[in-house]
């Protein structure tokens, strides 16, 4: 599989885009107003503690409190047991975890050095963890633990008992070590290296801690083009392409030290069209606010995004296919798979998500969906879970959500529906502002107004045979001026008294 880095820079905005065999299958985006968080580490103040909720809140010096749950705090006597998984504990692990109440451990006023490792979204502040983690290149250091833990993501049990055995001796007394992916294959000379520039860090840090009072920012994540770089350019990638001169250095710099035979892979574009418009990115990335995708011969996916889960929807569409109707349903399901795990991926999707298939009759063909639906996530760097395929053709699955997804971040909740992506009709409205006639009508106080509304809702009102206002008039002895507004949504109407000009829309409202 051929895959490449692009990454894009202008004044206001950096984006890196990742490209598999050409097809665009994951975006990030870093502004200046939305500076990202995870990976920052704070000295806190505990501010309040819920054991009902069994979290507390923490002052780390932002607007919003962060939250930091009973789950999150590391735990010294979980320290000592040496396991194989990031996920995984022994029974009697969790139970001790479980049985370890907030209020025990935490106090109100008491400070605590976090790490941020989910981004505020909507209305909630970030959430924070105590067991703080500094991730480098093959190893992530874990201050004040003694095990050794290993990706998931490797899965030959030989390479992970070698690596095992590498990280041993390489060790660091007092820390723990997680072996990332990208350690496979490497030998002990390059996680050493990698741990003693984590080691570094982390003293300055410690330091800056000891000297600082709470709350304040004690370590900022490495910024995106870096942490990408670090995180996902490997053996595999063919090149990287940067059309920005100053990342181009950055890149360059961070390569040469950490992994220089991947260093002639990075070029500056020079190119006079933009590096995006070259691989046809913009329209891509364009349709990511859309809920509707195609996917092959007239079948399409509509995806909705809620609050509280995503729900994705495969349709045949115009696809009739060539065979039987089970053979047709089936591959329309593969495909919409195959674009699923893309979509989500790109539009950086988590949370609960539920994908509605079409149902199908064989049990064969949905254990097959099902399993292809898993490899087809295996490049996915975010964690995620998914259940089998359901008699109805529902898959449920979680996915890993650290920030708010693209269509969140990129776009703002439509002034006029409120963000529910739909809109009260005219008649509705029409039949609303009646009511609120009626309603005058029995206060029996105005009998002069002016109602202001939108041109399209004045057309429904006024501009057609029944004239719904006349109506209005005729039945109650009212005089009625309609005024259109330009600027008034369909979904809002004002009335005035027409004698003194007083808003008195709230006076009869429902």
């Amino acid at each position: 599989m051929k895959k490449e880095i692009l990454i894009n820079s202008t004044e206001y905005e950096r984006r890196v885009a990742i490209l598999e065999d050409d097809l665009l299958v994951e975006l990030q985006v870093e502004r200046p107003d939305s500076d990202r968080m995870v990976g920052d580490i704070y000295k806190g103040i505990i501010r309040t503690v819920l054991p009902g909720m069994q979290a507390a809140f923490v002052d780390i010096g932002l607007p919003r409190a962060a939250y930091l749950h009973s789950s999150d705090i590391g735990k010294d006597y979980a320290a000592s047991y040496d396991h194989d998984s990031e996920e995984e504990a022994p029974a009697e692990i969790i139970r001790k975890r479980r049985r370890e109440k907030i209020e025990a451990v935490l106090k109100k006023n008491q400070e605590i050095l976090v790490q941020v490792i989910k981004e505020p979204i909507s209305t909630k502040g970030p959430r924070i963890s105590s067991e703080i983690s500094i991730p480098g290149r093959y190893t992530v250091l874990v201050p004040d633990d003694d095990h050794i833990r290993m990706s998931k993501k490797i899965t030959n049990w030989s390479e992970r008992r070698r690596l095992k055995k590498v990280a041993a001796p390489v060790r660091p007394e007092g820390f723990g070590l997680i072996i990332r992916t990208e350690a496979e294959g490497k030998q002990e000379r390059e996680l050493r290296a990698d741990i003693k520039r984590g080691l570094k860090l982390w003293s300055k840090l410690k330091k800056k801690a000891d000297s600082s009072p709470a709350p304040a920012l004690i370590h900022k994540e490495a910024d995106m083009v870096v942490s990408m770089i670090r995180d996902v350019f490997t053996d595999d990638i063919e090149r990287v392409f940067i059309d920005n001169k100053a990342d181009y250095k950055q890149v360059i710099s961070f390569t040469r030290q950490v992994m220089p035979h991947l260093k002639d892979r990075v070029e500056l574009y020079k190119g006079t069209q933009p590096l995006f418009d070259m691989y046809d990115l913009e329209t891509e990335i364009d349709r990511m606010m859309d809920n509707k995708v195609w996917i092959h011969k007239g079948a399409y996916l509509i995806i909705d995004q809620t609050e509280a889960m995503v729900t994705i929807d495969v349709n045949t569409g115009r696809y009739v296919g060539t065979k039987d109707q089970e053979t047709t349903i089936f591959k329309t399901n593969i495909d919409a798979a195959r674009e699923i795990a893309r979509q989500i991926r790109l539009r950086d999707i988590g949370g609960l998500i539920v994908c509605d298939f079409i149902d199908m009759y064989s049990r064969e063909n949905r254990r097959k969906l099902y399993e292809e639906f898993q490899r087809f996530f295996k490049p996915d760097r975010a964690k995620g879970a998914i259940n089998p395929v359901t008699e109805f053709g529902l898959v449920e699955m979680t996915r890993e959500r650290v920030r708010p997804s693209h269509l969140q971040a990129l776009s703002d909740p439509c002034p006029t529906c409120g963000g529910r992506g739909r809109i009260v009709s005219k008649e509705t409205m029409a039949t609303k502002i009646e009511r609120w006639f009626l309603r005058a009508k029995a206060a029996g106080k105005f009998h002069n107004f002016n109602l202001v509304v939108s041109p399209h809702l004045a057309e429904a009102m006024i501009d057609n045979e029944a004239n719904r206002i006349a109506r209005v008039m005729k039945i109650h002895k009212f005089k009625i001026n309609v005024v259109r507004d330009t600027t008034i949504s369909v979904q809002e109407y004002r009335v005035y008294d027409a004698e003194t000009n007083e808003d008195i829309t709230e006076k009869y409202l429902a």
